[in-house]
C-alpha cells in the first residue's frame, strides 16, 4: 500500500472506532479530505482510493484544483476557509459547499451568486467557539448568539441549502466542552430547521472528540497528507482570521 492509502485507512479506522465508542453508526460520519497546499495529483491519488469529498481553505486553490481534476466529475468540493463576498461567484460556479458562512452580507452575496450560476449552494454557518480562555474572535465564525438568526437567513433565501453548523475547536484546550456547546447550538438550530442535520467539526488532532459530540463531517488534512511545507505554515500563520472586508462578527 502507498503512504496515502495507509493514512486513509488509518483515518477511516479512527472514525469507525470513535463512532462505535459513541454508539453511532460509522456511516453517519463523512470524511472531508482537506488538501490545502498539496498538489492536485495527491488529490487524484486519494480519489483513486475512493475518497470523494475534498476541501480547500482558499478559493484560488479550490478552483485551480477543480480545473486540474475536471476529468473526475464525481469529486465533491468544499470551502472551509473564510470567504470574501467578491469571490462568491467562483464558489457558486463550481457548486462547492461553503462551511464558513459567518455574516449576513455573505449570505446575500452567495444567494446572488447561486442565482447567477443556476446552482444551489450547500452552506454551513460557522460558529466561533472561542479560544482556550473562552475569548471569542480566535478561530473565525459568528458569535453563538448570532447563529440562530444567521441560520434563519440562510434557510430563507433561494439558492442556499442550510446543511448545519461548522466550528473549529479552541487551540490549546480540551476540545470536548467546545464541541458539546456546538452540539447544543446545532440542536437549537435543528428545532427551527429540521433539515439542518449536519455538524462539521473535528480535524486530525481532535476528530474523536468531535465524533463523540455528534459530528457528521470531520475535516482531516495532516493525518492524510502529512504536515504542510514550512513556507505554507508560515504563510497561514500570518493570515487574518477574517478577510480584509470584514473584521467584525456582526454585519
Amino acid at each position: 500500500m502507498s503512504p496515502l492509502a495507509d493514512d486513509l485507512q488509518a483515518v477511516r479506522a479512527r472514525i469507525e472506532t470513535a463512532a462505535r465508542a459513541a454508539g453511532r453508526d460509522p456511516a453517519g460520519v463523512r470524511l472531508l479530505a482537506v488538501s490545502k497546499t498539496w498538489p492536485a495529483e495527491d488529490v487524484r491519488a486519494l480519489a483513486a482510493l475512493g475518497q470523494r469529498h475534498f476541501a480547500e481553505n482558499r478559493v484560488q486553490e479550490l478552483t485551480g484544483k477543480a480545473a486540474a481534476l475536471a476529468d473526475l466529475p464525481d469529486l465533491r468540493w468544499h470551502l472551509v476557509g473564510q470567504l470574501q463576498r467578491n469571490k462568491a461567484g467562483a464558489v457558486a460556479r463550481l457548486g462547492a459547499t461553503v462551511h464558513s458562512v459567518d455574516r449576513l452580507p455573505l449570505v446575500a452575496a452567495l444567494a446572488r451568486a447561486a442565482d447567477s450560476a443556476g446552482r444551489e449552494i450547500g452552506a454551513y454557518v460557522q460558529v466561533d467557539l472561542g479560544g482556550p480562555a473562552g475569548e471569542l474572535g480566535q478561530r473565525g465564525g459568528a458569535l453563538p448568539d448570532d447563529v440562530p438568526g444567521l441560520a434563519d437567513a440562510v434557510a430563507e433565501v433561494a439558492g442556499l441549502d442550510l446543511r448545519g453548523l461548522m466550528a473549529v475547536a479552541p487551540r490549546g484546550a480540551d476540545p470536548a466542552p467546545a464541541f458539546a456547546r456546538l452540539a447544543e447550538l446545532a440542536a437549537r438550530v435543528r428545532a427551527d430547521h429540521p433539515e439542518a442535520v449536519e455538524i462539521s467539526a473535528g480535524m486530525s488532532g481532535d476528530l474523536e472528540a468531535a465524533v463523540a459530540a455528534g459530528a457528521t463531517v470531520v475535516r482531516v488534512g495532516t493525518a492524510l497528507f502529512g504536515s504542510r511545507p514550512l513556507a505554507s505554515r508560515e504563510e497561514s500563520a500570518t493570515d487574518p482570521v477574517h478577510p480584509p472586508e470584514s473584521h467584525q462578527h456582526h454585519p
